[in-house]
């Protein structure tokens, strides 16, 4: 490399980048591409990878080409480069044929610096014939990692890339990644066969990252409280499925949180103008879908957090990276339930039998991380083939796991035979099949290979699979115990394995998380029937009760009518106290609020002073049920009159499932008025029959009216719909 050159890198990170000197390996690596030598790159999220091609770009002559999966990605470099002054452009799907054309055009002139090309476009002939004529200086490959199918975002089309590029002419490849543990970096290595590339390997240890994983319970409020804490702070929200997006981030508006979805579903506008409005902070939290991914370059994310658990650790070291890329705080939480890696078990049913056995080693990875109690970053830097003394995290209190005190247990002849069944079963199995042995469990597998005869079989049989695990997880990460990188999954016996089976000394490991996998909360549960399950002030309680049944003796309408007991609970657990609160309180609604509100409010005031209560010690979630789609289409229909069944039918949906949404939009605090249809199943003297009973009954539940009613032969949906038409008239 010329030193003119290197004089012109340096000037133009200072003038273009705003840096006054290259970070880590940087410079080495650019230098690197500039003598044309084919380069690997593994470097965390946040640590400049992108610089390490955009520089050399701008340097020499021509254009370079860069690979990319990410359209966000893509869009979020480009405008950034444009920004700089930098020609840069894309070549992806969002184009139509008059831009395809533009930046065709410009490329062949040699105006385009950096061209972003998605994997899926260089694979067609005409951009192919195009590339050919175009001068090429050298191709990035970003996100290497898809190459490889034991990566965590397997991609087909990126191991078309290296025959593709073999077209274009001989130029020297950079393949970069964030997250590649040693079994990938050799997959992608020999899939672009770039074995002879220089490899920089950087660090994964993001030291102002903090990690958490919590138990999945009333994760809903638990998310909300969190973001509020960390007001007008920049956040994304990963979930599992696209319907889950849509969902939480609407959660999140209502619950006056500048929030936007985002998803490979949305329209490419509307997927563009929310990754702009995340960038230009209009607002605070993206909410995306782990399977997507998110392309964004910004590097004052503050929070990440997990709605649900990602498939793979890489996956989750990469998402989590997202957080902090400016050095500053970035807090990464994860909510976990083992009923989250059962579900992304039976979405990898259908996969040939190799790739759903990688994606279950996988998941156990995942669930490994979730539930040890070990240091987290030392957990995750394993994982990726590094070392790490977890006494700096304890130091730092920079994960759960290193702040809280952990139980820990003697493990000295636990260790010995996690050492000995991986010799004596020849150093060729997986966790799974080891822990089996330890157990003494009589399956077919075990029995097939002659196991069940091994000294070490059944020795174990007192400690459960789960726990066998564990002990075998920390024997990898404190070194007893390697990867085979060949192999994934197989475990073999270290050196300092080897050493302890000759000499043991005492070990102490540390007991599991104990996650309650029936403690999720369950979306098919009402907020009301959540909040009614926990702990509430009861002074207060007993007041606010005396409170609702004079109102609703001065009123003539039964107590319940007033507000119901789960609202009278949240309120003595969150102390609203001014209207707009309140209004966040499930059950009452702003209609309710309005209606009987103040005496409430004025009560909770007082207590709040003379108890002197710090009130919004917890938040309340204002329930989205009534802006969904489904519950606007039901008012809309309901304010044209049109027949329930109809509505029923036109959203494919069974009655009662009608008269569930039609409650929840009731209890929600909107009126509805029923008449026109309640008018058509039921007489006068029948309504008032039951009109009389709500009028009367000390609670609205449905089994003892129907009960109570039973001579007069009601149907479950009739007393339904006219505890919603009773409602509206007097509560709502």
């Amino acid at each position: 490399m010329i030193e003119a050159q290197v004089d012109e890198l340096k000037s133009k990170l200072k003038e273009i980048f705003g840096y006054n000197s290259f970070r880590g390996n940087q410079e080495a690596i650019i230098r690197n591409i500039l003598d044309g030598r084919n380069t690997f790159v593994i470097m965390p999220t946040g640590a400049g990878k992108s610089l390490c091609y955009q520089l050399p770009a701008l340097v020499q002559e021509g254009t370079a080409i860069v690979i990319s999966p990410l359209i966000a990605l893509m869009k979020n470099q480009v405008d950034q480069m444009n920004a700089f002054g930098i020609n840069a452009q894309f070549l992806n799907s969002t184009l139509n044929k008059t831009e395809m054309n533009k930046v065709k055009k410009e490329t062949l002139s040699g105006k385009v610096k950096l061209l972003y090309v998605a994997p899926e476009s260089l694979t067609k002939e005409e951009n192919i014939e195009f590339l050919r004529n175009a001068k090429i200086s050298f191709a990035a490959i970003d996100e290497a990692h898809c190459i490889s199918e034991w990566g965590h975002d397997f991609r087909p089309e990126y191991r078309k890339i290296k025959s593709i590029l073999a077209q274009l002419g001989n130029m020297p490849v950079i393949a970069l990644t964030a997250t590649a543990t040693p079994k990938v970096q050799l997959d992608i290595q020999k899939n672009l066969q770039m074995e002879e590339a220089d490899v920089f390997k950087s660090s994964f240890n993001r030291t102002n990252l903090y990690y958490e994983v919590r138990p999945k319970v009333h994760t809903k409020k638990q998310v909300i409280k969190y973001i509020k804490s960390h007001k007008g702070k920049s956040g994304i929200v990963y979930c599992l499925s696209r319907k889950k997006v849509e969902e939480i981030a609407e959660l999140l508006r209502v619950n006056d949180i500048k929030a936007a979805p985002y998803h490979a579903g949305l329209d490419g506008n509307v997927r563009m103008k929310n990754q702009d409005d995340f960038l230009n902070e209009e607002v605070d939290v993206i909410v995306a879908t782990i399977a997507f991914g998110m392309g964004i370059d910004k590097p004052d994310v503050r929070f990440v957090i997990h709605y649900d658990a990602p498939k793979s650790l890489e996956g989750y070291y990469q998402e989590t990276g997202r957080a902090g890329r400016d050095g500053l705080e970035g807090n990464c939480v994860m909510f976990y339930s083992y009923n989250d890696i059962l579900k992304l078990e039976k979405f990898n049913k259908d996969k040939p039998v190799t790739e759903r056995d990688n994606a279950k080693i996988l998941l156990q990875e995942m669930v490994g991380y979730a539930e040890s109690t070990v240091c987290r970053r030392r957990q995750l830097l394993h994982y990726f083939g590094e070392h790490y003394d977890e006494s700096q995290c304890i130091e730092s209190g920079k994960c759960d796991n290193c702040m809280k005190p952990r139980e820990q247990f003697e493990a000295d002849k636990y260790l010995e035979l996690a050492i000995k069944v991986v010799l004596q079963t020849g150093q060729r199995f997986a966790i799974g099949h080891l822990c089996h042995v330890l157990r003494g469990m009589e399956n077919e597998y075990v029995k097939s290979y002659g196991h069940n005869t091994l000294e070490v079989y059944g020795k174990g049989e007192e400690l459960p699979d789960r726990q066998w695990a564990s002990i075998i997880r920390q024997a990898l990460l404190y070194e007893y115990l390697e990867k085979d990188i060949e192999n994934i999954g197989i475990l073999r016996v270290s050196e300092k394995g080897l050493s302890y089976l000759e000499a043991p000394y005492p070990v102490h490991f540390t007991k599991d998380h104990e996650y309650d996998t029936n403690a999720e909360e369950e979306d098919v549960k009402t907020e009301r029937e959540n909040n009614s399950a926990k702990s509430y002030d009861s002074a207060l309680f007993e007041q606010l009760k005396a409170l609702r049944k004079k109102i609703a003796k001065e009123k003539g309408l039964p107590p319940y009518v007033v507000f119901q007991d789960p609202s009278l609970e949240e309120m003595a657990t969150t102390y609203p106290t001014s209207l707009e609160e309140l209004e966040k309180i499930n059950g009452v609604g702003r209609g309710k609020a309005t209606k009987f509100g103040h005496s409430f409010i004025a009560l909770i005031n007082k207590f709040v002073e003379e108890n002197e209560i710090e009130t919004a010690s917890e938040v309340v979630i204002k329930s989205a049920v009534n802006k969904s789609k489904m519950k606007i289409h039901i008012i809309q229909q309901i304010d044209r009159k049109i027949d329930l069944v109809e509505i029923a039918e036109g959203k494919s949906i069974s009655m009662l499932e009608l008269i569930d949404e039609i409650e929840h939009i009731c209890y929600s605090g909107t009126k509805l008025n029923l008449d026109y249809y309640i008018d058509e199943i039921m007489d006068d003297e029948r309504q008032e029959i039951v009109y009389d009973y709500f009028m009367n009954a000390e609670t609205d539940n449905i089994r003892l009216a129907l009960q109570e009613l039973a001579d007069d032969d009601f149907s479950e949906e009739e007393l339904r719909l006219m505890r919603v038409k009773f409602l509206s008239e007097y509560a709502n």
